[in-house]
């Protein structure tokens, strides 16, 4: 089902980049001439799929958990003194896109609970602990861990979005844009 609804979006919601579109690649903020419906289905899938084991539920603390795996992950590129041009644009891209999850938990920060921000902090520290094993490796398996980082959820950037337009109301469900 899941998959289903997966091929459902991408043939619903499939556009193009504009020319010369530089900054996170977009997987869920609104793409040129996306419309308010189709970001709703794809938010609507977003949530309807499990998060990998360890991701918190809650927007906040999952930002939180996103940005830190970016930062990982470019970290880890970072050390690389073999990084081809590819390697280098993952890098720069990958510092847009934790700065766009940094920007949404600084907007909303201030309407967080204590135990919110704190759900934040451990999941970021979590989050950022996986790298840490990859720090003493040679070249060549950093280098191939981080070729091997298959990204973050999808629902990564729609909590993004959702936070920082303070969005409060639930998601749509599978159900409610006409996917099941």
């Amino acid at each position: 089902m899941i998959a289903s609804l997966a091929l459902a979006a991408v043939l619903i919601v499939h556009t193009a980049p504009a020319a010369g579109q530089d900054g996170p690649i977009v997987t869920a903020g609104p793409a040129t001439g996306e419309t308010a419906e189709a970001l709703r289905i794809r938010e609507a899938v977003a949530y309807a799929n499990p998060l990998p084991r360890g991701a918190p539920e809650a927007d906040y603390p999952l930002v939180a958990w996103c940005e830190a795996l970016v930062n990982g992950h470019v970290a880890l590129g970072e050390t690389l003194t073999d990084a081809d041009p590819l390697d280098r644009d993952i890098i720069r891209l990958g510092r847009l896109e934790a700065a766009d999850f940094r920007a949404a938990l600084q907007a909303a920060e201030p309407r967080q609970s204590a135990a919110s921000r704190a759900a934040a902090r451990a999941a970021a520290a979590e989050a950022t602990a996986r790298w840490a094993p990859l720090a003493g490796q040679d070249e060549s398996v950093r280098s191939q861990a981080f070729g091997l980082f298959f990204g973050l959820p999808g629902r990564c950037e729609h909590a993004a979005r959702r936070l920082r337009e303070n969005i409060t109301t639930p998601p749509a469900t599978p159900e409610e844009v006409g996917l099941e």
